[in-house]
């Protein structure tokens, strides 16, 4: 049985102080053992949120990482400052990352291969546009986007990594997709990667779906079969991200 897993994207949002406020108001409300709770919070709060996270149950991730060790590369985050101060997911392949910073499914397994190599759970994003979904090629695309950012990835790798299913028409829009248009493409997602390595490595894999995900729609997501919890944007910063944490109470 797969463990599920919700994770808050905080994009660019909240100060260092902020970022403290917020947690310690959230550490009692997301109180859950049954799920992984993750803070994907902006790099210069990643340390101040791993100090006030601790002694809870929620673990912090990054919003980014780079694919190289160190170097020349002004504004970029490595992987080992990262695992340094104890991170251990991180996000690649954000729409947003893809549409205003020129991320491609190229770069996107570069940063997968790496977060991999210092032992990072990379949570990798797909998802496909209004004009894709109209056009009926939803499938198509994400089985593109998962089959290049898994490529040299193996199974043992494979099974420890998080998949969050984004259509990019639903997020922030406040327009979410119906549970069972979720549940469509997730299960495509892990029929994909059945074929790319077998159906034990696709059995243990685990897909949140994101878009608009909140305390009313989050159970009725997180009950189909191939949804293993939810990439949560906005309601992740206020205490109803506390009701999607405890969806199962």
């Amino acid at each position: 049985m797969r463990k599920k897993i919700i994770a808050g994207n905080w994009k660019m949002n909240k100060t260092p102080g902020e970022t403290v406020a917020l947690i310690n108001e959230l550490k009692p409300l997301v109180a859950n053992d049954e799920v992984d709770v993750v803070f994907c919070v902006p790099a210069i709060s990643i340390i101040p949120a791993m100090e006030a996270a601790k002694g809870s149950n929620i673990s912090i991730g990054a919003e980014n990482m780079y694919f190289e060790e160190s170097g020349a590369y002004t504004g970029e985050i490595a992987p080992n400052m990262l695992t340094d101060v104890g991170v251990k997911y991180v996000i690649i392949g954000h729409s947003e990352r893809r549409e205003y910073f020129a991320e491609t499914d190229e770069t996107v397994n570069k940063k997968v291969l790496k977060a991999f190599e210092h032992g990072i759970t990379p949570i990798i994003c797909c998802g496909e546009t209004l004009t894709q979904r109209e056009q009926g090629i939803t499938i198509d695309w994400i089985r593109q986007q998962i089959k290049v950012a898994f490529l040299n990835v193996t199974a043992e790798q494979a099974k420890t990594a998080v998949i969050a299913y984004e259509p990019i028409w639903a997020i922030g829009t406040g327009k979410t997709a119906t549970s069972d248009q979720a549940e469509e493409v997730c299960a495509a997602i892990r029929s994909c990667i059945a074929e790319i390595y077998d159906d034990a490595t696709a059995e243990e894999i685990r897909i949140q779906y994101g878009g608009s995900v909140n305390a009313k729609n989050a159970a009725e997501l997180f009950a189909k079969a191939d949804i293993d919890g939810g990439l949560v944007g906005g309601a992740s910063l206020k205490p109803e991200f506390g009701n999607i944490v405890n969806y199962n109470k």
